[in-house]
């Protein structure tokens, strides 16, 4: 077995030669391929799927994946017990999945497997379908987020929940399909009840700019230290996520509070970009814009709570999204002949990011 110290380096270093690979080919493509778009095989991209389900569901539990640790703990715990769906969970469908196969005998490692398989499962379902002539590029760009890599061996449940939303993003054309993998999140994870919020909302009020305004007034009331909204939102949230935003400073593992900046810079990259198609470039898409409307909306919540103990995973929520956003006009719209080649540099530097943080700057 792959000891747990080497886990996120292989990752990074698969993630990184494929990406390389694609950026040099992405590199010849010319503005043809955007007149005449084709469906790709997308057989490469679903072996890396299978490849990291198998590689993720099959870590040995370790601290270094912090909190796989409690959910191991969990799930002995309730080994071999009968089973009964309970109501009084927070995370219904999680919860309950895990109390059901602890209670079949089934070995840990199958469950942690399964949980990876909706976790990378719904990201390639959701790349074929939004980037159908792009799968493999797409899943790339996503898997190089600086928040992938945890989201599958640390905050799980979070990860998977937020890999049913996007399923649901990418079929929004079928409403039913799109509301039932909305659903499935929010059972997945109370956290998406933000998501949930921020989809209805978004599908009523469609202006880009209103959603742009707040996201620069949530920037400032950040930068000024602003906590009121933090503490309003605790007043809304169930107790799980008050303790997010309003956890004792001095509690051992709160996480790093403050203005981060870094979080900030990393945040702001898609919101530029966005800027520019649709105000400065006159992009119309609506499908564009309601992922850009909700990406700022999310964020712009995060901004208000940026002073919480657990920023991050606040953060997480709109980050979930921005890889989406930061990706998609490049490859669905007809935006310059350059376009292939400012879409793999684009790549190359959101890689770059991730590959800083996790070498330099922690």
């Amino acid at each position: 077995m792959i000891s747990a110290v080497y886990y996120e380096y292989i990752y990074l270093f698969v993630i990184t030669i494929l990406t390389l690979y694609q950026y040099l080919q992405y590199n010849q493509y010319s503005w043809s391929r955007l007149l005449h778009p084709q469906p790709s095989s997308n057989t490469f991209a679903a072996l890396l799927a299978v490849g990291l389900v198998l590689f993720i569901g099959f870590r040995p539990v370790s601290d270094l994946f912090a909190d796989m640790v409690g959910y191991s703990r969990s799930y002995q715990f309730h080994e071999d017990e009968p089973f009964a769906f309970d109501w009084s969970v927070d995370n219904k469908l999680f919860d309950n999945l895990l109390l059901w196969m602890a209670s079949a005998g089934l070995d840990q490692t199958i469950w942690f497997t399964v949980i990876a398989a909706i976790y990378f499962g719904g990201i390639y379902v959701a790349c074929r379908k939004m980037f159908p002539q792009d799968t493999l590029f797409a899943m790339l760009v996503y898997l190089a987020a600086f928040s992938t890599f945890a989201a599958g061996v640390n905050g799980i449940k979070a990860g998977a929940a937020a890999s049913l939303f996007l399923v649901a993003l990418a079929y929004r054309d079928k409403k039913w399909v799109s509301y039932l993998f909305v659903a499935l999140s929010y059972g997945f994870h109370h956290s998406m009840q933000l998501l949930v919020a921020a989809y209805i909302i978004v599908s009523l009020v469609k202006k880009p700019k209103y959603y742009l305004w707040l996201w620069c007034v949530s920037l400032l009331l950040a930068a000024l230290h602003i906590t009121f909204f933090q503490e309003l939102f605790a007043g809304f949230t169930d107790e799980h996520g008050a303790q997010y935003l309003i956890a004792d400073q001095s509690e051992e593992g709160v996480y790093l509070t403050g203005f981060r900046l870094d979080f900030v810079i990393y945040s702001a990259v898609p919101v530029l970009l966005g800027w520019y198609w649709i105000f400065k470039r006159g992009l119309k898409s609506e499908k564009y814009n309601f992922l850009y409307n909700l990406y700022l909306l999310a964020n712009s919540v995060w901004m208000l709570c940026m002073h919480a103990s657990y920023t991050n995973r606040i953060a997480y929520l709109s980050w979930q999204l921005l890889p989406i956003v930061l990706i998609y006009p490049f490859l669905n719209e007809r935006l310059s002949p350059n376009q292939y080649r400012t879409v793999g540099v684009v790549a190359l530097g959101h890689l770059a990011f991730t590959l800083f943080m996790v070498f330099i700057y922690y």
